[in-house]
């Protein structure tokens, strides 16, 4: 299990009503991009060998990701989310975000700026989140 960042315009990601980025929005601003291809797939070789694929129209992939033995970051495009993003990918999640007037979210609803620093966030649990995680952790996490 992994957690989610996501970009979105909703007041709370997982809100079933609110502002959307449409798939039409979300492919002009990769055509806009020249860091990021749309190939509508993620794909990856795993250990004995087999090759996992995700297909998703939406499916964009950041090439210009600077960590070694890391070919391709992909954003997928069910709301624009990265599982497990580091600072350098939430940075780049925060310039997206600003072109398309949204904000970047996780998981537990907090908010991060343009230096990858939380901004605000509701009163939700931290028991999920991995401890490599930029997502910084509440005291009380440790009780669950």
């Amino acid at each position: 299990m992994g957690y989610d960042i996501h970009i979105t315009r909703k007041t709370h990601w997982f809100d079933d009503e609110g502002p959307t980025i449409s798939m039409e929005e979300w492919k002009a601003y990769i055509a806009s991009d020249p860091e990021l291809r749309l190939d509508g797939y993620a794909e990856t070789t795993l250990g004995n060998g087999a090759v996992l694929r995700v297909k998703n129209e939406g499916m964009a992939v950041w090439t210009a990701y600077s960590k070694e033995n890391t070919s391709w970051i992909w954003l997928d495009f069910s709301g624009i989310v990265a599982k497990n993003p580091d600072n350098e990918i939430l940075r780049k999640m925060f310039q997206i975000a600003q072109v398309l007037g949204a904000r970047v979210v996780g998981d537990d609803d907090e908010e991060y700026d343009a230096d990858v620093d939380m901004v605000a966030t509701d009163d939700f649990s931290q028991h999920d989140i991995p401890p490599d995680s930029p997502v910084p952790k509440r005291p009380w996490w440790k009780w669950f």
